[in-house]
């Protein structure tokens, strides 16, 4: 296997191809698997371990490093375990090899979406704890099952679990997108999502005659839902498979006192940020409707967006590079004085 072993690969990076050679793909992602390797992460460090089945065969793993003061909110670094599908004939390598170009490129899905965010949580918790370092607020890290295919069986149904209350989740990270200038774009809100499943009863047609109330023809040329339906007459109808209406925008003004610690560590760090609004829909929006700011953050720069495309790669240098930023991150957020929602 290509630089498997490969003498002088830093650890983090081998430990990052090991997960993504973990099948979390859908259809049918073996979340087993991944349970199974963050349990191993959590005893190699010392983490407290909590398995939360939130539906047969979805289970959210929490991986909790306690902080000293137990009356604050804790910080949530929320991240999926699941990637979408592969069509293996438009891959350069096998997008389950982690394969590892001469330049440093590693090509496997899952690469940018969203699992070298979740290596990045527990190698700078590692790094951390191995400095000797202790933090004001529990940090917790959540990995969270079917959120390529809408976090109905993850997520949506976490937050109202008493698992999650227990928590008391101040604020939260979430997955970002790459960008591929110097700057890395943050998000605070996303959009809303309306998946539409469309039903229309009819006529079956055929090429060599001409038959009408076919159940193809009413679905041709409607603008709107509603008047769509009525037009096209009786049998045709439409369901929500997903309607988010619960839009949230996370502050990011420098008066807030976790957009401030975020912003703060990142201007030290002289990196340019661009807050955005995301353009598709992430577990945040979950997060954010029962009251959980949350940003979308993952730290790749310089480099090009290629979730859910062919030939998904990162390169090891970016990857690295964002585990010293989140161990720069993470004292300054689980750090943040007490505030009047810790009450």
């Amino acid at each position: 296997m290509a630089s498997e072993g490969r003498e002088g690969e830093h650890p983090s990076v081998t430990l990052f191809r090991q997960y993504l050679r973990i099948r979390t793909v859908q259809p049918k992602p073996d979340y087993g698997a991944a349970v199974a390797f963050l349990e191993e992460r959590a005893r190699q460090l010392g983490l407290g371990c909590q398995k939360v089945e939130v539906a047969p065969g979805h289970v959210v793993t929490i991986l909790t490093w306690p902080g000293t003061n137990p009356r604050l909110s804790s910080i949530l670094l929320n991240s999926h375990t699941d990637v979408v599908p592969v069509f293996k004939e438009h891959w350069s390598h096998d997008p389950f090899e982690a394969f590892k170009d001469a330049e440093g490129y590693i090509y496997a899905r899952g690469a940018q979406d969203m699992k070298c965010v979740s290596i990045q949580y527990l190698e700078a918790v590692r790094r951390l704890k191995a400095e000797g370092h202790h933090f004001p607020r529990t940090i917790h890290m959540t990995f969270v099952p079917d959120e390529e295919v809408g976090g109905h069986q993850g997520m949506e149904l976490f937050v109202q679990r008493p698992e999650f209350q227990a928590l008391r989740a101040g604020f939260a990270l979430d997955e970002g997108l790459a960008n591929p200038t110097d700057a890395f774009t943050v998000f605070y809100s996303e959009r809303s999502p309306w998946w539409v499943r469309v039903s229309s009863t009819g006529k079956p047609g055929h090429s060599s005659c001409f038959i009408e109330d076919t159940a193809a023809e009413k679905l041709a040329f409607e603008e709107q839902l509603q008047g769509w339906c009525r037009a096209a007459g009786e049998g045709v109808t439409f369901e929500f498979a997903q309607k988010w209406t619960e839009s949230r925008m996370t502050s990011i003004d420098d008066s807030d006192p976790w957009w401030a610690a975020f912003s703060g560590v990142c201007k030290n760090m002289n990196l340019t940020l661009e807050p955005e609004i995301f353009p598709a829909a992430t577990d945040s929006r979950y997060l954010r409707v029962v009251g959980v700011p949350a940003l979308g953050f993952s730290p790749m720069n310089r480099t090009p967006v290629l979730l859910h495309d062919h030939d998904e790669r990162l390169h090891e240098a970016v990857f690295l590079r964002g585990i010293d930023i989140y161990t720069r991150l993470l004292p300054a957020l689980a750090s943040v004085p007490a505030l009047p929602s810790d009450g």
